[in-house]
């Protein structure tokens, strides 16, 4: 989530939510460990800087009773890198329309991206983020 989502530039005047899944954070959802504090404090920090309303709890459970206390008669999202994705957007579909925007890749990566880690996944993706600035060059004296 951030001012560049094509979900909140089209609906920026809208009441917008993050969820902190539990099953995530507590690494029960079958994704590999739980989620670090650190991660956690970062993530916190950063959504602290947008205009939406924090819960934790099963994700599709918060944001329908967040659309029904807003009397919203549907919902828009950014397609997520999670493998409950369609899971979820089942379950909120089956309850309210739902609208999936395609977000623009942070950066294009060739084959199958490990998520688990993010050093793993910079690894890969840090030369091609860096390949199109223009920047001072540092050189030998």
């Amino acid at each position: 989530m951030g001012q560049a989502n094509p979900a909140w530039r089209a609906h920026h005047d809208r009441p917008a939510l993050f969820v902190f899944d539990r099953a995530l954070i507590e690494g029960s959802a079958g994704q590999g460990p739980a989620i670090s504090l650190k991660r956690l404090g970062f993530l916190y920090e950063c959504l602290l800087d947008l205009p939406v309303v924090l819960r934790a709890g099963a994700v599709a459970e918060e944001l329908l009773a967040f659309a029904a206390h807003h009397g919203a008669d549907g919902v828009v999202t950014c397609r997520a890198v999670d493998p409950r994705f369609a899971e979820l957007s089942a379950t909120i579909g089956a309850a309210l329309p739902l609208v999936v925007l395609e977000p623009e890749p942070f950066v294009q990566l060739e084959g199958p991206v490990d998520l688990r880690r993010f050093s793993r996944y910079w690894k890969r993706a840090e030369r091609a983020v860096w390949a199109g600035f223009e920047g001072p060059r540092l050189t030998a004296a």
